[in-house]
């Protein structure tokens, strides 16, 4: 069995290599510390299985995940994030993801994990299977930030976890005025007027476990302050 391990904090790839290795005495493993080193190793070499760490350089996750789907329709994906269930879980099983699991879960979970989705299943909490449950009974009454963008939503979260317009461009490999524009899309979509509505509606939709510590501190009085040029939609990549 090969499994890639893609995630850009080496102590955390030799710590998940560590962890399998015992458990699947036979499994050979390869590393990736980037969006376009993951992409370039699926595509070169064989792998039966993929983890696949959500906040990397470069592009998006959920951008990879559905370009692996679409190549490699029947490859296992898990991925493994610092991020709640609640903030990406739903997004990333619809993209055809074969799990997600927080980096704060048990080695047996993701040895357990690793076994269900090798095995062609989808592996969940329980927690989140009974909010999958709600979501389906409720499904006409769907949450502001679920008609997002992949690229809006993250957006969102990156705000609404303190961080600023030039540092989510910056984590993200993208422009300013790219981050400038998914931020005006997502209030208009969302009804909100500035950002500390966003964080607000984040925090009571359990988006984010905590508010950014002050609202007057200088990293949330940038968050809250707009770039002096906006950009227009047609302006992002």
């Amino acid at each position: 069995m090969r499994i890639l391990i893609a995630d850009d904090h080496a102590v955390v790839r030799q710590g998940l290599k560590q962890i399998l290795a015992e458990a699947f005495k036979r499994a050979s493993f390869g590393e990736a510390a980037n969006s376009q080193e993951t992409l370039e190793r699926i595509w070169k070499e064989h792998w039966d299985m993929v983890i696949l760490d959500l906040t990397m350089p470069g592009r998006s996750s959920l951008e990879v995940l559905k370009e692996i789907k679409q190549r490699h329709r029947s490859l296992p994906v898990l991925i493994l994030s610092m991020h709640p269930e609640d903030q990406f879980a739903m997004r990333l099983l619809k993209a055809g993801a074969s799990g997600y699991m927080t980096k704060e879960s048990a080695p047996e979970e993701l040895v357990g994990a690793v076994r269900k989705a090798m095995a062609g299943g989808r592996y969940i909490s329980a927690a989140m299977a009974d909010k999958m449950a709600s979501l389906l009974v409720n499904e006409a009454q769907a949450a502001p930030h679920e008609t997002l963008s992949d690229r809006e939503f993250l957006t969102l979260i990156q705000i609404a976890s303190g961080k600023s317009v030039s540092v989510i461009a910056r984590e993200l490999s993208l422009s300013v005025k790219t981050i400038s524009t998914y931020r005006v899309r997502l209030l208009e979509k969302m009804g909100l007027s500035n950002n500390a509505q966003l964080v607000h509606y984040a925090f009571q939709n359990h988006l984010v476990r905590d508010r950014p510590q002050d609202l007057a501190s200088p990293a949330a009085t940038e968050i809250g302050k707009d770039p002096p040029a906006l950009a227009s939609p047609s302006n992002s990549r």
